[in-house]
């Protein structure tokens, strides 16, 4: 019974300290009652936490989309990650295309120009995959982990006390107003003190001003020290931001080493595919500070030699050269379909023979082609000399 009773009395305290931090907040709005305004020097602290808040939410939700563009990948990784299990592995971008390219090429034949050209382009497409696992891995941990802890750790700690800052805050100025009407109550008793009962409201009043003053004296300690509390905790924003910034060099040092890897792949990549013979042409565009050879797609080539027929950067092997400058002919295979632009050229079937030759006249770029009684022009980029 008794503790029933303390839960019944700490009940009406309660309910009687929300209604009066209620009726404070409302006449402070209503421009009713005064408000202790908090120093400069805390304000500015409770800025920058607010600031930091803020910015570090959206620095981390960015972060997030440049690692995993795909919405629904996300949604499904966060899900996984409340209900502590671990979301199941699937292949990503670069390496799903990989893999594509690498069943194409196995499909097309490892032996033909084309379909070698698709494995190892896929086997790199899957090293450039495993890159962007590592970045994606060392990135949550470095950098997206630490802002994540400050949001839901530090960020709520400080929301909690700054909160109970407030309270504290109402309840001295609440205190304040009572004393405030107290003294104003008992000042109107003195003045009519003529009669006994009168003497009985100014010791009422007097014992209310008492009391009123002790809850003040009460209610700004308590203020002061969740003051100063609060103050302790928004200092350490400063530390915060020193431990974000290290973060962020690990960020850019895992973004430096992941496209390091990808230029290097490339690098490889190109050299291997620049090795293939009689396949690619060099781009007029290319710029001379960057030492990567660009390849053009044969549909692009075909066009471009169509177009441009007087074309003095491209890359003929000393097979072709022989043959223009001779009046023999020689065989060679088509690597890639071709349809013919007009009557005068020849269209191709990919890995079919045909016989070519160079006639008086003809552009760098053509040769005349024939199978059995039918003969026109085709682009040399699409051939492949045999011995």
């Amino acid at each position: 019974m008794n503790i029933m009773d303390f839960n019944v009395k700490k009940l009406a305290a309660d309910a009687g300290t929300f209604l009066s931090r209620a009726v404070q907040f409302t006449e402070e709005k209503l421009g009713q009652a005064e408000k202790t305004e908090l120093d400069a020097h805390l304000e500015n602290l409770l800025s920058k936490a607010e600031c930091t808040k803020l910015w570090t939410e959206k620095i981390m939700k960015q972060t997030e989309v440049l690692l995993q563009p795909n919405p629904n990948a996300r949604i499904e990784e966060f899900v996984y990650e409340k209900l502590d299990r671990k979301a199941p592995s699937r292949l990503n971008n670069p390496e799903l295309l990989g893999q594509y390219m690498i069943d194409a090429g196995n499909e097309f034949g490892p032996g033909t120009a084309y379909g070698n050209a698709l494995i190892k382009c896929g086997e790199t497409q899957r090293r450039i995959g495993t890159a962007d696992r590592e970045l994606i891995q060392t990135s949550a941990i470095n950098f997206l982990t630490p802002l994540r802890n400050f949001i839901e750790g530090d960020y709520k700690t400080i929301t909690k006390e700054r909160k109970l800052l407030q309270n504290k805050r109402l309840d001295l100025d609440a205190a304040k107003t009572r004393l405030k009407k107290a003294k104003v109550a008992e000042a109107r008793a003195a003045q009519l003190n003529t009669s006994q009962p009168e003497e009985n409201s100014i010791m009422i009043w007097a014992e209310e001003v008492t009391k009123s003053e002790q809850e003040v004296r009460i209610t700004q300690s308590e203020f002061d020290r969740q003051a100063e509390i609060t103050r302790l905790l928004l200092e350490g924003i400063s530390s915060t931001h020193a431990h974000h910034l290290r973060c962020l060099n690990d960020f850019v040092e895992a973004q430096m080493t992941y496209y390091a890897q990808c230029y290097q792949y490339m690098l490889d990549l190109q050299k291997q595919l620049g090795s293939f013979p009689s396949t690619f042409l060099s781009n007029n565009n290319q710029s001379s500070s960057i030492p990567v050879q660009n390849v053009s797609a044969p549909s692009v080539l075909a066009s471009a030699s169509a177009s441009l027929p007087s074309v003095t950067n491209s890359i003929v092997t000393s097979g072709f050269s022989e043959l223009k400058s001779s009046s023999g002919s020689r065989k060679a295979r088509v690597l890639y379909d071709y349809d013919a632009a007009n009557s005068s050229e020849l269209s191709l079937l990919a890995d079919e023979v045909i016989t070519v030759y160079s006639i008086p006249g003809m552009d760098s770029d053509w040769l005349m082609g024939e199978r059995g009684n039918q003969k026109g022009k085709v682009p040399i980029t699409y051939l492949e000399l045999l011995n």
